[in-house]
């Protein structure tokens, strides 16, 4: 089953009227600013008591016999996990933060951080974090405080047919953008090939999808605080007038479908041989392709922007686990989330859930470097960066998402998209 990049977003955007009328998303009116049992340090016992975990779609359907391992190690304590589906698990949260009657830890959308902060105890001091990248950490961080954990993440790199390219003279991937739109108009010459590259021109996250170009470019979207929208970032501004580039030369399809699973079948059949895509394509593509298929294509980092740039910056998303104020059993809680952090730990989680692990040593397990498909995520992950985790993020990415759309069929210049944008943004604010 595809799981999409931010699965938080699309429950999240259908849940925003109930933010927006809600002064915060703290487990109670008397507890939400306190956390006065918060754990400073993680002591070396073994955890003990009940301890109640909330997991979300497939993670949560799996994570039940995992935990198993956890029990083992600490024969004292007995988990109990409870599924909650991706499409009430924001309403089910409201309504258990409003009782005060939540789980003691749970896994955790990155755009879902900034909604519930009220509610999350923050990371205890002596929680080795230094195995997750910068990009991991930050999406777990809100008003300059480290509330979650990073779990599993996601991030996109660049596919493309080799055997296409090949076609095309290619026999390397490209490492700018310059080189980007070359390789693409020339596979666009191959028999059989309509456009040369993939973008989502409309719909759900399409700005979000624009944002490694903008990130690579220096981009910001807010300020240092974060009190302040700024889409009229030059970086922005770079990045959109590459991508927008590609649909005015014809390159990409400014009317192409959008939906599940569309850009995938494309890039089998050949029609469109280049994308940007996550970790869970390399299944969806090899079983549609069919035996032999996965040798006709590679995934590879992000192109730089140009010669004298440095690395490209992808998006991070993903999960993080937090451990709640209200939690009567914090120091288990933490202790779950310690060895659910482990190297090896998410390893063997990925095995059994193809998430992508946090941890960058992780990484060194064969499964994972031993899969030349993966090995592109590992490498781009060193180089992330993770959208704000602001409450209002989900409103003004759906406003970006409509903007982006003229803007790719010039209706309005990148000028002028992003100056409209930029007084939407101000008008929703950040938040804070």
């Amino acid at each position: 089953m595809r799981k999409p990049f931010f699965k938080a977003v699309v429950a999240g955007m259908a849940s925003v009227a109930m933010i927006a009328g809600m002064s915060a998303c703290g487990r109670s009116a008397n507890n939400a600013d306190s956390d006065s049992d918060a754990v400073k340090t993680i002591d070396s016992s073994k955890a003990t008591g009940d301890l109640t975990i909330w997991a979300m779609g497939n993670e949560g359907d799996l994570l039940g016999d995992f935990v198993k391992g956890f029990e083992k190690e600490n024969p004292d304590v007995k988990v109990k996990v409870t599924a909650i589906p991706w499409s009430s698990a924001h309403d089910k949260l409201q309504t258990a933060i409003a009782a005060g009657n939540g789980p003691d830890l749970a896994q955790m959308g990155t755009t879902w951080m900034a909604d519930f902060s009220n509610s999350f105890s923050t990371v205890p001091d002596n929680l080795d974090m230094s195995d997750f990248s910068d990009g991991s950490r930050a999406a777990g961080q809100v008003d300059g405080k480290q509330l979650g954990v990073p779990w599993y993440i996601d991030t996109r790199v660049l596919y493309y047919r080799t055997d296409i390219a090949g076609m095309a003279g290619w026999n390397k991937a490209p490492k700018t953008w310059n080189e980007l739109k070359r390789m693409a108009k020339d596979m666009q010459k191959v028999d059989g090939v309509k456009y040369g590259m993939s973008l989502n021109s409309s719909g759900t996250d399409a700005f979000l999808g624009t944002l490694p170009f903008s990130y690579s470019a220096g981009a910001s979207l807010t300020n240092e605080e974060q009190t302040k929208w700024t889409f009229e970032d030059t970086g922005i501004k770079k990045g959109l007038n590459f991508t927008t580039s590609l649909y005015k030369d014809g390159v990409a399809n400014v009317n192409a479908d959008v939906s599940s699973g569309a850009d995938i079948a494309n890039f089998v059949s050949g029609d469109t041989p280049m994308m940007l895509q996550g970790p869970t394509a390399v299944s969806q593509i090899n079983e549609l392709g069919g035996d032999g298929f996965e040798s006709k294509y590679a995934t590879v980092v992000l192109p730089s922007m140009d010669e004298s740039s440095g690395p490209a910056t992808s998006f991070v998303g993903g999960c993080d686990l937090v451990t709640f104020k209200d939690s009567k059993n914090k120091q288990s809680a933490w202790k779950f989330i310690q060895w659910a952090s482990k190297p090896e730990v998410q390893a063997e989680w990925y095995k059994k859930s193809s998430d992508l692990p946090a941890s960058q040593k992780a990484w060194d397990d064969d499964a994972l470097s031993g899969n030349d498909k993966l090995s592109a995520f590992g490498d781009q992950l060193k180089n992330t960066m993770a959208p704000p985790a602001l409450s209002t993020w989900a409103q003004v990415s759906s406003a970006a998402d409509r903007i982006l759309e003229q803007m790719n069929k010039g209706q309005v210049t990148v000028d002028e998209g992003l100056k409209n944008l930029q007084s939407e943004a101000d008008s929703i604010g950040t938040g804070n």
